[in-house]
């Protein structure tokens, strides 16, 4: 058995081809074998955003402050509130982060093997908060 003390977690930032915008990123647990899964503790500045990607064994987010957008290939971006859980079928293409005017925080609990793909442009950023 292992504990983890909460004691603060380093924070690392996001890296830049996987983010825009401010980012910080702390691992609260990593993946244990066999077929682990890590939790993240992810907070976004106010109009930061992931990259597009995919999870190969799906993912489960889970807002622990503040608002935020998620949106999947092909649908309409959906607002995130403090408390709300979202899922994501393995291989969905998505993405998310904050508003435009609200940081985000959440958890991100996953299998380790996250496909990044290309970063969501300020005119799609954009287009979600005209809708």
């Amino acid at each position: 058995m292992e504990i983890a003390r909460a004691e603060d977690p380093k924070v690392e930032p996001g890296p830049g081809d996987r983010f825009t915008g401010e980012v910080g990123m702390a691992e609260l647990a990593p993946a244990r074998e066999p077929g682990g899964v890590q939790m993240l503790r992810v907070h976004f500045a106010p109009e930061a955003r992931s990259a597009w990607h995919r999870h190969p064994g799906g993912q489960l987010l889970h807002v622990l402050e503040g608002e935020g957008w998620v949106q999947d290939e092909g649908g309409r971006a959906e607002r995130i509130r403090t408390g709300d859980t979202v899922w994501t079928a393995p291989g969905e293409r998505h993405w998310h982060g904050a508003t435009a005017h609200e940081a985000l925080t959440h958890l991100a609990i996953q299998q380790p093997g996250t496909l990044w793909e290309e970063h969501v442009s300020d005119d799609e950023y954009g287009v979600v908060h005209r809708s």
